[in-house]
């Protein structure tokens, strides 16, 4: 997306995606848990229907593609044309989608206290400079592992992201039908 970018355009764009992230799923720690009661969402329900998100996101990591559930290729031929891609599409949905904002409201719900979500928020400061950095370096890295590298990475980060799927599916299940276990 940035292949006709200056260099400074490209740094820009990076700041600018790092902060948005961090202020996305910050608001989500914060506020996640009362936008869900607003609508009446129970955990165990959200906890299936992030696990069944979060795996489709996975299995299309096994295929080294970009899941549709993250963003549609009408998104991504729109995000071509615009000047500022920062935000939309690469803050959300890529970054800080679906998938990232429910796996941090699943796990806000297990603390029990206002300190762990204090620290749970300076971890996604540094999330957001961690993700600063790679776009920072993407184009090297891209280049350093080549698309078999970036192919097989993205593969192991796959099963991954579906091992957590499916222990949120389990522990969902669980919590809506006790007696289960």
């Amino acid at each position: 997306m940035t292949t006709n970018k200056t260099e400074g355009e490209t740094k820009s764009i990076a700041i600018k995606t790092a902060v948005s992230v961090a202020i996305i799923l910050i608001i989500a720690i914060w506020a996640g848990n009362a936008v869900l009661q607003f609508f009446g969402i129970t955990m165990p329900a959200f906890r299936i229907a992030s696990g069944l998100l979060v795996l489709l996101v996975a299995i299309s990591m096994f295929h080294a593609k970009t899941s549709g559930a993250i963003h549609t290729h009408n998104e991504t031929l729109e995000a071509l044309d615009k000047e500022d891609i920062a935000v939309v599409p690469l803050a959300i949905p890529l970054m800080a989608g679906p998938g990232a904002i429910s796996l941090v409201i699943v796990n806000v719900n297990q603390m029990e206290h206002w300190l762990e979500k204090l620290l749970l928020s300076f971890g996604i400061v540094i999330l957001a400079e961690l993700v600063w950095l790679t776009l920072h370096a993407a184009n090297n890295l891209g280049k350093l592992m080549g698309t078999a590298g970036i192919n097989t990475a993205t593969r192991i980060m796959g099963l991954l992201l579906a091992a957590m799927a499916v222990q949120f599916i389990i522990l969902g299940l669980i919590e809506a039908f006790p007696g289960l276990t």
